[in-house]
């Protein structure tokens, strides 16, 4: 096998179309035999038109490197010779092939015909769990060598190396996996289907392997518990222990005593508020006393973080170190909410039948991959299309289905919690403890301390696990996917089936149809009250989208409860006919496809029901809800919200049963502010006796940071958004460019930030820089800051979300620049009424709400900035407000004291030179 002559071909252009006249510049053809590259071919190629500047930054290829080299007509016939009796790959076949044959149509030989193979469809399918499928992230990612991305030379030996190493990945799957995936690969988009038959016929006869089985689907045998064994008994201070595991231990005083006042609290039962300084090594600090602790007592600890990043790091790399220093392998487990795991008995139902399209079938062969490595059964490690999304919905766990014996055994939340009952430290996130409907809380029952890091975000954590949300296309979505007889979807089918088994009478059946009309009916009478509504409030509103308290609308909810009635007695009678289908117990393949769809459709519409009942029927006192929508598309843009405005005793219901029996212990690098130290405390409900505690930083940790305040930037309340942009704009080219990238950007409104990079585009003086911009350019916040990291000149743009959680050590970040004080919008929905509230007290909700909040927003995104003592970075303030309004200094009182400069931006660029001439 395997005798198949592949030839890999990269070419470089002067534009995307060559029916608008763009032509090759430069041709690669890389050609494997049996396995081995045999042969590469790599041209210049004159176009006979000059190549645009910016496809010369990209390749660095310039006019002169083609100016003697011959036309594509020239190499046409060796080009066409090397492609017979080959197949065909590159990395996007479409963009290579399709300009190759118009080459060769230009230059007067036929068409080429043959197989083709796609690159970036073989590596989304392979390496489902990568962050980023460009030839250079993956390439990179797998450890292979790409000297010059956008050469076609080096591209080509890339993609070449790329498909053979994928080639032998794929051919390390168990033969079932390939035999799955062969029935689906016809579907794919280029002829893997091909590469699939020859590495399953070549395994057709293999030994057995070493991979479990679930309902004939290969998965990764689980890993047995470590054995308590006791690599040599750790005894001292945590000096000692610390000095004696790593000889380059660097003593840092202030992690000495927080590890004291930890263990101290740990065993005396103890509630205790930290806030440690980046730098002093804070997981650690916690992890050990924690350890020691759990081995001592016998009882678990349960560490709860906010960002996976944290949970990653605590369960692969920090409990290594602290086995180390024990001297006994520490078990740690991490846990997450169900929604987050695989149902393997959903997945296998729907690989019997039909999908639905194209992504539905890629989607299906990636978690086909995906089970022959995952240890864990997270559906979110997956990098699935936004169209996989929704099948990866629907393979969801939910708490809704009771397992067989079988299942369980083979279950991954089941194993996670078998995991966590035997580990000495049990690792989960907020929304997973502050979830009330905990679906196995006997989890928790050998618990003997709580230690919530990046503990600021509990309160974030508590409002959205709580959050109630209504999106008009959803339902109608949903409506769509169940349908009338007539109409010959899901209902039809449900149908077909009862009437054939006997599980539903037909008068059921048409009470069904006729209670699910006349509630979607009522849908479209209630989406049309809340777009009148919503149109008269901004009848005047110079703006499209537009947003406002629900409370704000005046609407009659009559017809509110009429619909919420019908809804709910679709549901009762629903879940009693699948009841009935439950018990059958001959049942086609085809007919528990049917019933299962049915079963998920009724239950989304049954949390469709509580939403809609939470946010417009029977709202509660202590949450806000509101309405967004665009003017233009009403109802079809219509989406409602409802969250708790205070979080106290959401989180007192977690917590208070904890107080006095088990230690609490709450940390983060920002829990206070200097006008108001507890203003995260106050919110998490912890008792006024409980003080906060401060560990700093070693004493030279932040001299390598500057701060400037650009004070000849125009006043943001003054001038026009527009001239406030291109003044940005200015400023963050002259920043990037005299600090040779590396930056953040930091925004508070996605719209300023779009305007800002659009405009930085069009100037072309930031060519030479690769810009990653939030919300604009594609992929999650992690796979932005991972491409971030991958180049020298790079500038990322961010909203919220990158003010705090993100790590980028050393030489990776060397400026953080903010554009705006990172104030709450006062027409936020939540802010609006929390502030409201706050008011009523006599209280000034600017001064005990938005200021504090917008000042531990700056904190955190200076603490982007250094993360080590050696770290050097600027962190430079375009908002003047800083230095003009009294409320300044408190911006400037909460960072490290480090030196703040205030400057024009022609004396920033100055002083930066020589900083880092000195550097």
């Amino acid at each position: 096998m395997n005798t198949q002559k592949y030839v890999v071909v990269d070419i470089e252009t002067t534009g995307h179309s060559p029916a608008k006249g763009d032509r090759i510049i430069q041709i690669a053809l890389v050609t494997i035999e049996k396995g081995v590259i045999v042969d590469t071919y790599t041209k210049f190629i004159n176009p006979g038109k000059k190549i645009p500047a910016f496809i010369q930054d990209l390749t660095n290829i310039s006019d002169k490197d083609v100016a003697q080299a011959p036309p594509f007509e020239e190499y046409a016939e060796t080009i066409f010779y090397k492609l017979q009796d080959a197949i065909f790959v590159a990395h996007n076949t479409n963009f290579d092939l399709t300009f190759l044959q118009a080459e060769l149509k230009r230059s007067g030989l036929p068409k080429w015909h043959g197989l083709a193979m796609d690159t970036v469809e073989l590596t989304r399918l392979m390496y489902p769990t990568a962050f980023s499928y460009k030839l250079q992230d993956i390439t990179a990612e797998l450890g292979i060598p790409l000297t010059s991305a956008h050469r076609a030379d080096d591209d080509a030996i890339a993609t070449a190396h790329l498909f053979l190493r994928a080639q032998r990945d794929m051919e390390q799957l168990p033969y079932d996996t390939l035999a799955l995936l062969h029935k689906r690969s016809f579907q794919l988009k280029s002829d893997l289907s091909r590469l699939v038959f020859e590495l399953m016929q070549k395994k057709r006869n293999a030994q057995p392997d070493a991979f479990d089985r679930f309902n004939g689907i290969p998965l990764k045998i689980k890993k047995k518990p470590l054995d308590d064994e006791v690599l040599e008994t750790a005894s001292g201070t945590w000096e000692e222990r610390l000095e004696k595991a790593f000889p380059d231990f660097e003593r840092r005083q202030s992690q000495l005593d927080m590890m004291d006042a930890i263990q101290n609290t740990l065993y005396n039962n103890g509630e205790m508020v930290i806030e440690a300084s980046t730098g002093m090594g804070k997981t650690i600090a916690y992890l050990l006393p924690a350890a020691e602790f759990a081995f001592a007592e016998k009882k678990q600890v349960v560490i709860s973080t906010y960002t996976t990043h944290l949970q990653d790091q605590l369960v692969q790399n920090e409990g290594r170190i602290v086995g180390k220093v024990m001297g006994s392998p520490l078990r740690i487990a991490l846990i997450k909410g169900l929604s987050h795991y695989i149902d393997l008995t959903r997945f296998s139902e729907l690989l019997q039948g039909e999908d639905e399209s194209y992504d539905e079938t890629f989607t299906i062969m990636q978690v086909l991959i995906w089970l022959t490595s995952t240890e864990t059964g997270d559906l979110n490690e997956l990098n699935a299309s936004s169209g996989g999304q929704f099948f990866l919905d629907k393979i969801r766990r939910s708490h809704m289905r009771r397992l067989t014996p079988t299942e369980k055994r083979f279950d991954f939340y089941e194993n996670a919690l078998v995991q966590a009952k035997e580990a000495h430290i049990i690792v989960t996130n907020h929304a997973f403890l502050l979830n009330q409907r905990m679906p196995n809380p006997s989890i928790l029952k050998n618990v003997g301390a709580f230690i919530w890091d990046e503990a600021h975000q509990v309160v974030q954590a508590a409002i959205t696990q709580h959050e109630k949300t209504f999106v008009y296309t959803q339902w109608k979505y949903i409506f769509g996917q169940l349908g009338l007889y007539d109409e010959q979807q899901l209902f039809a089918k449900l149908y077909e089936v009862a009437e054939r088994t006997g599980f539903a009478t037909v008068p059921e059946l048409l009470k069904l149809e006729s209670l699910f009309t006349k509630f979607a009916a009522m849908f479209d009478e209630v989406s049309a009250i809340l777009s009148a509504g919503f149109a008269e409030k901004f009848r005047n509103s110079r703006h499209q989208k537009c947003s406002s308290l629900l409370s704000e609308l005046d609407i009659n909810k009559d017809r509110f409860f009429e619909m919420l009635r019908y809804l709910n007695e679709w549901i009762d009678l629903s879940q009693l006919i699948l009841q009935k289908a439950e018990r059958l117990t001959e049942k086609s393949v085809q007919d528990k496809i049917i019933i299962t769809d049915w079963r998920y459709w009724t239950e989304e519409l049954m949390l469709k029901s509580v939403e809609f009942s939470e946010i417009f029927v029977f709202p509660l006192a202590d949450e806000v809800s509101w309405i967004e929508g665009d003017l233009r598309s009403l109802p079809n843009s219509l989406s409602f919200y409802k969250r708790p405005f205070e979080v106290t005793s959401l989180v007192e219901n977690v917590i208070g049963p904890a107080r006095g029996k088990k230690a609490v212990i709450w940390l983060s690098g920002t829990m206070s502010v200097p006008s108001n130290e507890r203003f995260i405390v106050n919110q998490l409900g912890i008792p006024s006796q409980v003080g906060i505690s401060k560990f700093d930083p070693p004493k030279d940790f932040y001299q390598g940071a500057r701060v400037f305040i650009v004070e000849d930037m125009p006043d943001i309340q003054q001038v026009s958004q527009h001239d406030y942009i291109e003044s940005v704009a200015d400023a963050v080219v002259q920043t990037v460019l005299v600090t040779e990238g590396r930056c953040f950007v930091l925004f508070t409104s996605q719209d300023m930030l779009r305007k800002t990079v659009e405009l930085i585009q069009d100037t072309g003086l930031l060519e030479d820089y690769m810009l990653f911009a939030q919300g604009i350019s594609s992929g999650s916040r992690l796979r932005l800051l991972k491409s971030f990291q991958r180049f020298q000149k790079s500038v990322l743009f961010g909203t919220n979300s990158f003010w705090e959680g993100v790590d980028v050590p050393g030489d990776a970040l060397r400026a953080v620049v903010v554009v705006r004080l990172p104030f709450t919008s006062p027409d936020e929905p939540i802010f609006k009424a929390r502030s409201e509230a706050i008011a009523k007290e006599g209280v000034n909700p600017f001064i005990q709400y938005a200021l504090p909040e917008a000042v531990l927003r700056l904190r955190q995104g200076f603490g982007r900035l250094i993360r080590s003592k050696n770290d050097r970075g600027l962190f430079i303030v375009l908002d003047r407000r800083i230095e003009t309004k009294s409320y300044g200094k408190e911006f400037i009182s909460s960072l490290p004291k480090v030196k703040v400069s205030k400057v024009s931006l022609e004396k920033m660029v100055t002083d930066i030179e020589d900083w880092y001439n000195k550097q």
